[in-house]
């Protein structure tokens, strides 16, 4: 989940910043571009990544599901499913928390989405 603040730590608690072969954390959007409950995504640093906002909640993912490979939407910024609460994959339906990435339904159930850290200062949402 991004933060308000200048560093979340990941997951693992370690400070360290990771996006392929870059260390430093950059703007991905302002954070008026995402809708309060919705998704986008992004091509960034030649990554094709997708953001989630729930309210004041918003999860940075790798556009890439884990059992078939192949980028998770149909639509382009359609990374949710009908409630709107879900990520789900548009090839076989697999459903993914979007606070976690893991897998809750279909046939990856289990494995995660890789979830980027990020962070929220001057209405910029940052990844790193």
């Amino acid at each position: 989940m991004c933060r308000d603040s200048k560093l979340v730590k990941h997951a693992s608690g370690s400070d360290n910043w990771r996006m392929t072969d870059h260390n430093t954390p950059s703007p991905l959007c302002h954070l008026d571009e995402l809708p309060l409950h919705g998704s986008k995504g992004f091509l960034h640093q030649g990554q094709a990544l997708f953001a989630v906002r729930q309210g004041e909640q918003v999860f940075v993912y790798e556009n890439n599901c884990p059992h078939r490979g192949v980028p998770l939407e149909w639509v382009p910024d359609q990374f949710l499913d009908s409630s709107g609460r879900l990520i789900q994959c548009a090839t076989h339906g697999a459903l993914f928390l979007p606070e976690s990435g893991e897998c809750v339904a279909g046939p990856c159930v289990g494995q995660s989405l890789r979830q980027f850290p990020c962070y929220i200062s001057h209405d910029q949402l940052w990844v790193g």
